[in-house]
């Protein structure tokens, strides 16, 4: 997500810094440049006409030619600018009323089945009521009774009517106590008249606290043309971007707020039922100028460990006593987390890291297939480990002796490391 536009600001950035003055002529180059990045994108191009000028206001209003530190003040400049065009401040669902109505819109394939879910989720502590809403597509109707079961929430099957499904749902939604409904209703390959007066009449009716639109992430400069059409029709509350984990290069993301004044709520990052990041347009801005994302890392780590076992996995490494077990507890947490490379983007100056995008996933895989075929005593006591246990170890997991040496190898190293750090530089990993 957003690594286009990363790759290229950081390098520009980086660039800037190496000037002790700038002049005009290089000011306007960058800005050229900043032009093509977010167009390449798939940045809405008047949207993208629409930001160079504001940021070319500010830097001339700046003095940035007489400067000391031209290269910082753009940095500052556009940082702040990607914010105020991001929206400023993040949005939240508010639930003011009991239920909460959901009403998720959007073209066929952009994935609102499976954000359904991913709000649900989200919000598991408020008992959520997902409702299949596609007349025409049956399979859509299971396919979220199926997420709904993984979402731990309750589910009501698409009837004969999309209308009526709705009604009938948020009469079982009052008697029992759901305090979230959310509507997963149907799509289209396009826009058409049926579809929008199909969507009109739930918004009509059940009168939603929320209308949604999910859009998918990789369109492109479509998406805007799709928040567009569906907020003259319904008045959106906000959009969702999805499939953000892939080829999409983030403009989408960053067009919408500022082409139809619809907000971004949340982004799906990925398959996972909770792969959904909150759009907070701070965090975005650091991210796609290459400063990571700190405070969400921060988040990930509190949700896939408690704070007692940060804590009592920093003593272990302390004190040289952090074994394989341990080891394979913070694999898995690892994976709760989500993708690794995703992860390793949001920390500071980790964009201008080369091989980032090339970290696999299966190689964690690997490893943990390695220490599972470890007896107890083995994990406690790598030192045990010669020749015919590494073959064992090597041929139950499925991998190679010289990849068996290799993990001991490092693991030991890292063992010995952390333990010569000292407590007083362990203290930044412990929150």
């Amino acid at each position: 997500m957003f690594e286009v536009i990363t790759d290229k600001f950081v390098k520009l950035q980086r660039k800037l810094l190496g000037f002790g003055r700038l002049s005009t002529k290089e000011i306007s180059e960058a800005l050229r440049e900043i032009r093509i990045t977010l167009l390449e994108a798939d940045v809405n191009y008047k949207v993208v006409g629409e930001f160079i000028r504001g940021l070319q206001e500010k830097i001339e209003a700046k003095k940035i030619v007489e400067s000391l530190k031209p290269g910082e003040l753009i940095n500052v400049i556009l940082f702040q600018e990607l914010v105020k065009l991001l929206g400023e401040k993040a949005e939240k669902i508010q639930f003011s009323a009991v239920p909460t109505i959901v009403e998720l819109v959007g073209l066929q394939g952009t994935g609102k089945t499976t954000t359904a879910a991913k709000l649900a989720v989200k919000y598991k502590g408020k008992k959520p009521l997902l409702v299949a809403c596609d007349v025409k597509r049956p399979a859509a109707s299971e396919q979220l009774k199926i997420l709904a079961e993984r979402a731990q929430a309750d589910f009501f099957p698409v009837r004969n009517d999309a209308l009526k499904t709705c009604l009938a749902a948020l009469e079982q939604a009052k008697k029992n106590s759901n305090q979230l409904v959310i509507f997963d209703t149907a799509g289209r390959l396009h826009i058409d008249e049926d579809l929008m007066h199909e969507l009109q009449s739930i918004k009509d009716k059940t009168k939603p606290n929320f209308i949604l639109l999910v859009v998918d992430g990789m369109v492109g400069q479509d998406a805007v043309n799709q928040a567009q059409e569906f907020h003259a029709k319904l008045g959106l509350n906000g959009a969702i971007v999805t499939k953000l984990d892939g080829d999409a290069k983030g403009g989408a993301v960053v067009s919408i707020r500022k082409a139809t004044s619809v907000p971004v709520y949340f982004m799906g990052t990925g398959e996972r039922i909770e792969d959904l990041e909150e759009f907070a347009p701070q965090r975005i801005a650091t991210r796609i100028i290459g400063q990571g994302d700190i405070l969400s890392l921060q988040e990930k780590v509190a949700q896939a460990m408690a704070p007692q076992d940060q804590e009592k996995v920093a003593q272990k490494l302390l004190k040289g006593k952090f074994d394989f077990t341990d080891f394979l507890e913070q694999l898995k947490a690892i994976k709760k987390m989500g993708s690794v490379s995703k992860l390793l983007a949001m920390i500071p100056g980790a964009a201008g890291v080369k091989g980032l995008d090339n970290i696999d996933d299966k190689d964690f895989g690997r490893t943990e297939a390695i220490i599972l075929s470890m007896t107890r005593q083995e994990r406690q006591d790598p030192d045990i480990i010669d020749g015919s246990r590494r073959k064992r170890i090597a041929s139950g997991s499925g991998t190679s002796v010289e990849e068996v040496n290799r993990l001991l190898k490092e693991f030991r190293q890292a063992k010995q490391l952390m333990q010569s750090m000292g407590s007083g530089k362990m203290k930044m990993f412990r929150r």
